[in-house]
């Protein structure tokens, strides 16, 4: 009996402990329970939250569609095709100036007169001496024709033994002497006419005409001025055909070997964005050196109708190596030296590492020389995130935009610049977080 009492006073103890014991197990599922909900939202966070930071921190671009253009740039001048310089060829005083800057002129219209005052007395006296020397000449010839008379008679008389033969012989000597004296004269005479021509022209030259025409681009000479063309014609006024400009552009040593004969080539001038185009006509092979650099005068033509373009307007010069019309493109950045065909995994990542370096080590370099073969491979952003590696064709390349012939269509993304990584390092990353740059990583 007091067992059975014992046994019915023993569960208020038991109940306690039971109470103890279960109040612990709550708490330890209720501690599983957190720390399942923290481990629950982490997760979330990585793949949701940092996956979206991840992917707005990268570096993308979008394939795009516009013209592309490979060109060499210079700097050069415009000059009209044909001027010429209009001076005077005889010494004396500007005496009458009947144009001025920006006069049109024609062929043949009067510019300016020289002082003819010395020139028209040197035309009178060769005039006259020539008068004199004609009116000798004549005298001469008459008795030449006295002198042969003379000769035939004694020649009769010769053959008939009427007359003696110093006579004879006087008589031919006289014709031999006068025939003598009208060729002196007449050698005179051509003496003088060519001197007076000389004169007439140096006359004539008081009379500047023009011998072209086109504007008045410049005047030296003024009115009244005194010039001496004993050492050199002193320019009075350039004369220009404005219709056509030539352009003088001064190209570098370096980009010589891309241009061509014919190419196209257009230019712009300051403050005007309006193209004017041409083809390339010249390469002097004179070279101008300036501060120590090599640079060769480039020339093409322009029609200027409108007289828009004007002496001396700088122009900024283009001329197209290659060109492709509504070309697929993408940054240069974005594209990486073609694949050599080592194995995947941690090959294919040290070989892609050693890409990138040798991209990097192109500085004072034209990076396009890594894709001469035109091929190259880029990393496109898959609208699931993931990043996937491609091997593309490229065609036409400037200095920042490369053509995309194969491997990629209009509004693909690729990375750029720093943020390229390989495609096995995307597919390291996935599962953790494929959209994670390389130097973002999360442990």
């Amino acid at each position: 009996m007091p067992e059975i009492l014992h046994t019915f006073n023993d569960p208020p103890h038991r109940t306690a402990s039971s109470v103890a014991g279960m109040g612990l197990g709550r708490f330890f599922m209720l501690f599983t329970l957190l720390a399942l909900l923290i481990a629950g939202g982490y997760y979330g966070w990585r793949n949701g939250v940092l996956r979206e930071s991840a992917k707005s921190s990268l570096s993308t671009v979008s394939v795009q569609q516009a013209d592309l253009e490979d060109t060499v740039t210079a700097t050069g001048t415009l000059q009209p095709k044909e001027f010429v310089d209009v001076g005077t060829q005889v010494s004396g005083q500007l005496k009458t100036l009947h144009v001025g800057i920006g006069a049109v002129v024609q062929v043949g219209e009067l510019l300016a007169e020289m002082d003819p005052t010395l020139y028209q007395s040197k035309v009178d006296a060769g005039r006259a001496q020539l008068r004199y020397l004609e009116a000798q000449l004549a005298d001469r010839q008459a008795q030449r024709t006295l002198a042969e008379r003379r000769f035939n008679r004694q020649q009769h008389l010769m053959r008939d033994d009427a007359t003696a033969i110093d006579a004879q012989q006087s008589a031919e000597a006289t014709l031999h002497s006068a025939k003598a004296q009208v060729e002196a004269l007449q050698a005179q005479k051509q003496q003088m006419e060519s001197t007076l021509r000389g004169d007439l022209a140096n006359l004539g030259y008081t009379s500047i005409y023009a011998p072209m025409a086109g504007t008045v681009m410049l005047q030296v000479a003024k009115q009244g001025q005194t010039l001496n063309a004993n050492q050199q014609a002193p320019i009075i006024v350039r004369i220009a055909d404005l219709s056509t400009m030539t352009v003088q552009a001064q190209v570098s040593e370096a980009d010589i070997p891309k241009l061509r004969l014919g190419m196209p080539v257009y230019f712009t001038t300051l403050g005007s964005s309006e193209r004017y185009h041409s083809t390339l006509r010249q390469i002097s092979p004179t070279p101008n050196v300036v501060n120590n650099v090599v640079l060769y005068d480039a020339l093409f033509d322009v029609p200027n109708p409108d007289h828009r373009l004007m002496t001396q307007m700088t122009a900024q010069v283009f001329f197209v190596v290659a060109a492709a019309k509504d070309a697929l493109q993408i940054p240069l950045t974005a594209l990486q030296p073609p694949s050599n065909g080592s194995k995947k995994g941690e090959a294919g990542h040290r070989t892609s590492s050693g890409n990138r370096e040798a991209m990097n080590n192109t500085s004072g370099t034209d990076p396009r020389s890594l894709f001469a073969d035109g091929r190259a491979r880029v990393q496109v952003l898959e609208n699931d995130g993931e990043i996937t590696e491609r091997e593309v064709q490229v065609g036409v390349m400037n200095r920042f935009t490369a053509q995309i012939l194969s491997g990629l269509e209009l509004g693909e993304k690729v990375l750029t610049g720093g943020n390229k990584a390989t495609a096995a390092e995307s597919k390291g990353r996935k599962g953790r977080s494929a959209l994670t740059p390389m130097s973002g990583r999360h442990p």
